[in-house]
């Protein structure tokens, strides 16, 4: 295994159990996301909900605030139903938009923070310089990454288990 590969596996594996240890009801692939999307430092790409998808989104962001994960930077694509999907789930005072998402998948967001980031799945496909099949990335589902110059996924999570994990803690 090339030395980038290896490196990048032992970061995934260090990040995941730091969470898993950090939040000891970590068990799934799911709440191993969720555990460390509330410690920061990740980007959320949410590839948005198909338009019907407003009382979803607004679910999404109340359970998102409501695990306390911390919601710093949030944009959206300038597609219409992006701003409006973000502007619904975190509110439209703290939005901004962005034509490129590149740098910002790139750029990390700060310590015990995160980006979010709402768009369609071609403009992180760009953005990533990878596919992302439907398989992997659903409509209204989040890719979790760590930024970095080739930002790295650290799995992927759907709208629903974002709501049951927050239902799940007595958040909701």
């Amino acid at each position: 295994m090339p030395v980038n590969k290896r490196r990048r596996a032992f970061l995934t594996a260090v990040v995941t159990a730091a969470a898993f240890v950090r939040h000891g009801m970590a068990q799934t692939e799911a709440e191993r996301l969720v555990a460390a999307m509330q410690d920061g430092g990740k980007i959320i790409y949410w590839r948005y909900p198909p338009t019907g998808g407003l009382d979803r989104a607004r679910e999404v962001g109340r359970a998102m605030y409501a695990m306390r994960v911390p919601l710093n930077d949030i944009v959206a694509s300038p597609a219409m139903q992006a701003r409006r999907i973000a502007e619904i789930a975190f509110g439209e005072d703290r939005l901004r938009t962005a034509a490129e998402i590149g740098p910002l998948l790139r750029t990390i967001p700060g310590p015990g923070m995160n980006r979010v980031i709402v768009g369609d799945r071609s403009a992180l496909e760009m953005a990533a310089e990878r596919r992302f099949s439907d398989a992997v990335l659903p409509e209204a589902a989040m890719a979790v990454f760590l930024p970095g110059p080739a930002p790295h996924l650290l799995g992927t999570i759907s709208a629903e288990r974002v709501i049951a994990s927050a239902k799940a803690r007595g958040a909701l």
